[in-house]
């Protein structure tokens, strides 16, 4: 049986996590406000009879004045209490969902993250977030005072004559229509606007990020075309999704009013054949003016409610993401072995796509094996199935003979150190940077890390050393000093296993021998697993495993690959060639050694 799809609003009040009972008592306090705003109406009509029958005194003028100072009072403090709550549970709803969101981009698999651009993750996690917030912090409480605020007042006209009570109501059908005709019209492009505000937001990412791309190659003009045409575009279709509901939004606000349609020529007529008095026409009017504001404003709110709606059914597709399924207790791991048995790989689990087909590898604990081949050949998918930032599509990987599934993914995090040729450093200081390994590390054990890294010497040159920010000194750090940070991080954070997934890949001699220093210290006594472009930084690995097409095509150390595997000897020749020459002035060629 198909499961009933919640309704939206139900969806967005799980979030509220104990603050529903507040928003209700916000809701209370708004129709208190919006209502104690008839107080005065009622008062005026006191006055203009006590005028009229020519009683008043000084007495009966402060009474109702007062009466409507007082309600004034509690429409003002009983506002600034509700919304001072509303936009409590704004933001706390607002908080769990950006927590519930990134929660569920940590347990996706991370195929389901990167199918996403930045661009458009960014516009769902703090844009339309955000713009929920003036909905649920304003037209939720406000809303319910408005909705309300027009049937008190249609029950104070029929309390004073049942027909001028149905002449307020003569227009309300025909701006009931331009009014869903304006929602519907509204209601097509909404999909379209997302698509637009998301595309326009991944363009501005992509050309704020690019920009030392676009400036090296010159293409500010094409980028720039590209980002600005983006811009253009969202603004015109905005421009022309408003003027495609001008006219029956205009109609609507413009049919609303019906004091000088209905009310006022009934009253009239009804004060002409004696039923009504002077005073009591005035409190017609007044009433059915109130009833003005509030439709308008419930007019103005639908299109707020639309967003929200839109909103919340576009944050259920992250919030829908399949989750790894994750174990809840601890196990106990024998050894920290690592075996591949007959393990395929498929990103979209359709057998033609698959990049992995039967792999079956063992490395032993605390040993040193490479995953070398040509690009494109799986090597890096290995890693990161192993680090189970994907499950496998059929076949197991063990870790100690435990099958990593049944690992939780707290404790196989703690068990596997990644270390990639891109790593992120964190805004924040670089001691905390580095602390990020062990959250209880000293700053002592943070220093020793670092000197084992190899960074400490360069970090303690920046003007705040160690409290330098990371933006700040990123911005004088080369790749393989942000390289070495990283390491110290997993140093620090001194797992059973490391991966290391093209580590020196484009780094300097200089920096590469230091970055060797700062990998030697992090993978003592490990199980190591690299992967390698540079055949000659893992030449003395125990085991090598070669790669092609998601095949092993060979395996074993440097010597018998060299005589077993033509496959390898030619990676191994092409690799010795590369580093025989180098271009130099005039594109001539300049021998090295190697």
């Amino acid at each position: 049986m198909k499961k009933k799809k919640e309704n939206w609003f139900s969806s967005l009040m799980n979030f509220a996590n104990g603050s529903k009972g507040k928003l209700s008592m916000s809701v209370l306090l708004s129709v208190i406000s919006i209502v104690s705003g008839l107080v005065p109406y009622y008062c005026l009509y006191r006055i203009i009879e006590l005028f009229t029958q020519n009683v008043v005194t000084n007495t009966s003028m402060i009474h109702w004045g007062v009466l409507i100072l007082m309600a004034y009072v509690v429409k003002v403090i009983t506002f600034g209490i509700s919304t001072g709550i509303s936009h409590q549970v704004a933001y706390h709803i607002l908080e769990n969902l950006r927590l519930r969101v990134s929660d569920a981009f940590m347990h996706a698999p991370l195929g389901e993250v990167t199918s996403h651009s930045i661009g458009e993750i960014k516009n769902i996690m703090v844009d339309k977030i955000e713009n929920i917030e003036p909905p649920l912090a304003h037209i939720i409480p406000e809303g319910a005072g408005h909705a309300v605020l027009p049937l008190v007042s249609l029950i104070g006209l029929f309390n004073v004559d049942w027909r001028v009570a149905f002449a307020s109501l003569v227009t309300l059908p025909l701006a009931f229509v331009c009014m869903v005709l304006t929602y519907r019209i509204s209601g097509k492009n909404f999909n379209k606007y997302n698509e637009s505000n998301s595309y326009m937001n991944s363009t501005i990412v992509e050309y704020i990020e690019g920009i030392e791309v676009i400036k090296a190659f010159g293409k500010e003009g094409t980028s720039y075309e590209k980002f600005a045409g983006a811009i253009t575009n969202y603004r015109d279709f905005i421009l022309k999704w408003l003027s495609s509901t001008w006219i029956t939004m205009k109609l609507s606000f413009a049919l609303f009013p019906s004091t000088l349609l209905g009310v006022l020529p009934v009253g009239l007529v009804l004060y002409s054949k004696g039923i009504l008095t002077p005073a009591q026409v005035a409190l017609c009017c007044m009433l059915s003016m109130s009833m003005i504001g509030s439709l308008a404003k419930l007019e103005v709110f639908s299109e707020g409610i639309r967003e929200m709606q839109f909103t919340i059914e576009n944050l259920q597709q992250f919030l829908d993401m399949p989750s790894l399924p994750d174990a809840k207790d601890n196990v106990k791991l024998r050894g920290y072995d690592i075996n591949f048995c007959n393990v395929t790989f498929s990103y979209d689990e359709k057998e033609e796509h698959e990049v992995l087909h039967g792999i079956n590898m063992n490395l032993s604990q605390g040993s040193f094996t490479a995953l070398v081949g040509p690009s494109g050949g799986g090597k890096s998918t290995i890693a990161k199935l192993l680090a189970r930032f994907w499950d496998v599509t059929a076949g197991t990987i063990e870790i100690g003979g435990i099958n990593v599934k049944e690992i939780p993914l707290k404790q196989l995090a703690n068990t596997i150190s990644f270390v990639t040729q891109d790593n992120f450093l964190f805004r924040c200081s670089l001691l905390e940077n580095i602390r990020l390994g062990n959250p209880n590390a000293s700053d002592e054990d943070v220093y020793a890390a670092a000197k084992a890294a190899q960074c400490d010497e360069f970090i303690r040159k920046l003007e705040a050393g160690y409290q330098t920010p990371a933006g700040e000194a990123g911005k004088r750090l080369s790749g393989g000093e942000k390289q070495r940070i990283a390491i110290a991080r997993m140093i620090l954070k001194n797992a059973p296993i490391v991966i290391l997934d093209e580590a020196t890949a484009f780094t300097d001699p200089e920096n590469e021998e230091k970055i060797q220093h700062s990998i030697a210290a992090l993978t003592k006594g490990k199980t190591l697993l690299v992967i390698a472009h540079r055949l000659s930084t893992i030449k003395n690995a125990d085991h090598i495993v070669v790669l092609n097409h998601g095949n092993i095509v060979a395996e074993g150390k440097q010597d018998e690959l060299l005589k077993h595997s033509s496959f390898y000897a030619n990676m191994w020749k092409n690799h010795i060639g590369a580093k025989s020459w180098s271009v130099g002035v005039r594109g001539k060629e300049v021998s090295q050694d190697v």
